[in-house]
């Protein structure tokens, strides 16, 4: 693709492919393959230079720089011929090696060329800022082209799902993942909006009558995500926009390739950011989207203030994000809201919740005079709640501070603590938080159903990444699990089963292990007398302190066993895949 092929593309066309007086020029550029060679630092973890001298297994190399660096042998690496700086495609380098990957994404992405092929993989490196390479003249530029007819990019995987779908009759499905921040819901959202655009139904849009259809089916498809994003996204160190839950999406397509409807499946909430943020991280977006103003009757009627310190649970961490401007969040909200065909009655409902989800922190108990019970501290905010939730104020509180509990056949009442009553409290807006959450996607799925005949999908994955924190929950734990358990699925189904089909043709093939070096690791999570199985075991019934004993049991277990537990560490790929045909494997990378 020339430059007046380039053309098709836009503004765009210099964020997709370099131009061909940069290919020229390169081409003439002096090159001695024998003595060009990456050499590694430890500053740096690379630099370019050339080679002087080999004897006794060192290597003495002169950086760029001027400076002169003698190391060993494996630790020097041959370089690409200039042609081959800022190429689409690694797998077409003549040297194939790790300082020669991480060069040409560094190349690329100084050039705000953030997609780049290896092979089968397709690596994105997210920018941090908006690139006009998502517009509708790139996705008429990309739309019916083979993968190899176009610079890299996410609506060419999409484009090329789309036509194995029509061609093969088969499902596809595209997974994105990688690190915390790498760009997994952005690029998701674009998959989406892709998808929207080139397999339209016509349909038109429907009047605006509350309670009835907002939008097309397009419209709604693509209002999802803001709307799903305000109650599960959050900043959190790593990223301000990160996704606290995991979500797969189905595109539905009618026999011709016409949008038919669509689900989503949602997994993994963080519940506990409800109620704890760290303090370098915020809640979810919509608390403070809520307390912005910008709908002043909103504040009177959830009972709140434009102050979000007033609120404890929401304030423990930052309030306000320099990359997000709360107000149009709002707006983008409010009215995805609309366009999803919520009725007015549930849209005030979801706002109230979520205003009630606010004031359980400022909930206060206090303990009897002579007695271990606890009592409330006033009764204002739990007014609040119980107006906002439909509630009785004063049978809440009984339920707070005298539970009922079921013992055999009868149900008896017993007393709580002031810690016994605020954690109550706590679980009880978290899971008024998760439960309403939930409902929206049943309703979501359910006004996404046009009753259309669906003949193919195709799925989306888009899961929050692999983090490690200074502080760590189980929701760390889960995350890195379900991302491990992911990257092994792949690493199966990619690697070693294709490794096998050469065993079996007799293709000469040394075997590689793709990280499967930690199903130990698994195996000691998911084991029927794993983690999560002895987890299970001791939340059930907790007298108090026997789970903090228990935890001391086991680290004395541990010690008498002769293994190094510190060699299980969750890890991945630094590199990243899609493939056609029936699946596409789409992997981020966070630098």
């Amino acid at each position: 693709m020339g430059d007046g092929e380039m053309e098709c593309f836009g503004p765009a066309a210099i964020f997709l492919r370099k131009s061909e007086r940069e290919r020229i020029e390169a081409q003439s550029k002096p090159f001695d393959a024998k003595t060009a060679y990456f050499v590694a630092e430890p500053a740096e973890m690379y630099l370019k230079g050339t080679l002087k001298s080999k004897e006794g297994g060192k290597a003495t190399v002169v950086t760029l720089c001027g400076k002169t660096l003698t190391v060993k042998e494996d630790d020097i690496y041959p370089m690409n011929p200039p042609k081959f700086d800022k190429i689409e495609d690694m797998a077409m380098m003549t040297h194939l090696n790790e300082p020669c990957v991480l060069y040409n994404l560094k190349e690329r992405y100084a050039a705000w060329m953030i997609y780049t092929y290896s092979g089968l993989f397709c690596v994105t490196v997210n920018p941090y800022k908006w690139l006009p390479v998502y517009d509708a003249v790139v996705v008429t530029g990309y739309r019916g082209k083979k993968r190899i007819e176009a610079p890299p990019h996410i609506f060419s995987i999409s484009d090329n799902a789309y036509q194995f779908m029509l061609t093969d009759r088969e499902n596809q499905s595209i997974l994105i993942t990688g690190e915390s921040g790498a760009g997994k819901t952005v690029n998701t959202k674009r998959v989406i909006q892709y998808f929207a655009i080139i397999a339209m139904t016509g349909q038109k849009k429907a009047e605006p009558v509350a309670g009835k259809m907002q939008g097309s089916l397009e419209d709604q498809i693509i209002a999802a995500n803001p709307l799903l994003e305000a109650y599960g996204n959050a900043k959190t160190i790593r990223n301000d926009n990160s996704s606290r839950f995991g979500k797969f999406i189905r595109i539905h397509f009618g026999q011709t390739g016409k949008l038919a409807s669509a689900d989503i499946e949602t997994y993994l909430l963080e519940k506990s950011r409800v109620t704890f943020q760290l303090s370098a991280e915020r809640s979810y977006h919509i608390f403070y989207q809520l307390m912005t103003g910008h709908k002043p009757e909103l504040l009177e009627a959830l009972l709140i203030t434009t102050n979000p310190y007033d609120y404890h649970m929401i304030s423990q961490g930052e309030i306000t994000v320099k990359s997000i401007n709360d107000v149009e969040e709002f707006i983008a909200t409010d009215t995805a809201i609309d366009i999803l065909g919520f009725t007015a009655d549930e849209k005030i409902n979801i706002y109230k919740l979520t205003g009630a989800v606010v004031h359980h922190g400022n909930m206060k108990f206090k303990q009897k005079q002579r007695e271990e019970q606890a009592e409330p501290d006033g009764t204002e905010v739990a007014d609040k709640i119980a107006y906002l939730v439909g509630l009785n104020s004063a049978d809440m509180l009984k339920a707070l501070c005298y539970p009922r509990v079921k013992v055999g056949n009868e149900f008896v009442t017993k007393g709580q603590t002031v810690p016994q009553v605020n954690n109550s409290t706590m679980a009880l807006c978290k899971s008024i938080y998760e439960k309403m959450f939930l409902w929206m996607v049943v309703r979501i799925n359910e006004m996404l159903d046009t009753k259309q005949q669906r003949q193919f999908f195709i799925g989306v994955l888009d899961i929050a990444g692999f983090e490690i924190f200074d502080f760590n929950s189980l929701e760390q734990l889960c995350i890195n699990f379900t991302n491990e358990k992911l990257q092994q699925f792949f690493n199966h189904h990619m690697f070693v089963l294709e490794q096998e089909e050469y065993k079996k043709e007799g293709i000469e093939w040394e075997f590689i292990d793709f990280g499967m070096d930690l199903a130990a690791c698994i195996e000691l999570i998911e084991k029927p007398m794993g983690i999560f199985s002895i987890l299970e075991e001791e939340c059930i019934v907790i007298p108090e302190g026997q789970f903090i004993d228990n935890k001391k049991a086991s680290e004395k277990l541990l010690s008498s066993i002769d293994v190094d537990h510190t060699q299980y560490k969750f890890g991945h790929t630094k590199v990243s895949v899609t493939i056609n045909g029936s699946s596409n494997y789409f992997h981020n990378m966070g630098i």
